[in-house]
């Protein structure tokens, strides 16, 4: 059996071949290509993994937000402004990657925290008095 660009056929080369067969149909090796492939699982994980900051430090300001701000009429839910400010906190950490080309600069980190601050802030209406 021949594979694609003549690789020598062994156990892990057919291993992969059955693994990954729309590799094979396009007439790629996975050593050839310039990156690693995953599965979907590991892309979720990695996925949750880089939002988990995010995830914690918003909810967390919501539930702060609840103990140590009065609360005002018109306020949403302290599960609405945990995920409002999951997903600014998730933003900022988006543009931390683009920014720094990397995950995890503690620059980052700092302005997840004002983000998030801010963010429960205004959605609190804090700001009204």
């Amino acid at each position: 059996m021949r594979l694609p660009r003549g690789l020598p056929c062994n156990q892990e080369n057919q291993k992969g071949r059955r693994e990954r067969p729309w590799l094979y149909l396009a007439g790629l090796h996975p050593s050839l290509l310039p990156f690693s492939l995953m599965s979907l699982l590991d892309l979720l994980n990695h996925l949750l993994n880089f939002v988990a900051p995010a995830l914690a430090v918003g909810f967390l300001c919501a539930l702060m937000g609840r103990v140590f701000v009065r609360r005002a009429a018109g306020v949403p839910t302290w599960w609405v402004q945990g995920a409002i400010n999951a997903g600014v906190g998730a933003l900022v950490l988006l543009g931390g990657l683009v920014f720094f080309g990397r995950d995890g600069a503690m620059t980052t980190y700092a302005a997840l925290v004002l983000a998030c601050g801010t963010s429960q802030w205004w959605v609190s209406r804090a700001w009204r008095g």
